[in-house]
């Protein structure tokens, strides 16, 4: 299986690749981690080369969860995919989702890929109100080739559908 989940900042991406990718024992991938080096003293940005290289040997392995919110450098993600979910919750669900999430992280009750800080916790409010206007319709135009295998999901009981399925 190759499952490509793509969605908002809150939208519930991490989440389900790490439930899917433990089910069918397969590798997750995080785009975030093809752009970050991440490092104790805090992350550095890859070279577009080393980028692209991470991502490929990522995208030619026979099974494969990955999820992310990039778009253009991951177009053959899209192309090899077997099945893409697009996690389309309502913006006051993600925004929720954002201040539960920075809470938990703050009092050190869920892990992080960076240093949890309150500036980046402001940033994630501007990043999901970007992709409302930006992101999400160039997602769409983008998923236009693979409308048989995308799955659009908007509602918590269409992901526990896709969830039951996943089974």
């Amino acid at each position: 299986m190759r499952m490509y989940i793509i969605g908002s900042v809150g939208s519930g991406k991490t989440t389900l690749a790490k439930k899917t990718a433990l089910a069918y024992r397969i590798p997750r991938f995080e785009t975030d981690n093809f752009v970050w080096e991440r490092k104790p003293g805090g992350d550095a940005r890859n070279s577009e080369e080393k980028r692209n290289k991470l991502f490929q040997e990522a995208v030619e392995l026979e099974q494969w969860v990955i999820e992310g919110v990039h778009i253009g450098w991951t177009d053959e993600g899209l192309e090899k995919a077997d099945r893409i979910v697009f996690l389309d919750f309502p913006s006051r669900t993600r925004t929720w989702r954002i201040i539960k999430r920075y809470i938990k992280q703050t009092l050190m009750l869920e892990k992080a890929n960076y240093r949890q800080t309150l500036r980046i916790f402001c940033k994630m409010f501007g990043w999901n109100r970007y992709f409302e206007e930006t992101m999400k319709p160039e997602f769409l135009g983008k998923l236009q080739p693979y409308q048989a295998k995308t799955t659009i999901v908007q509602t918590q009981g269409e992901l526990q559908a896709l969830k039951g399925e996943n089974k």
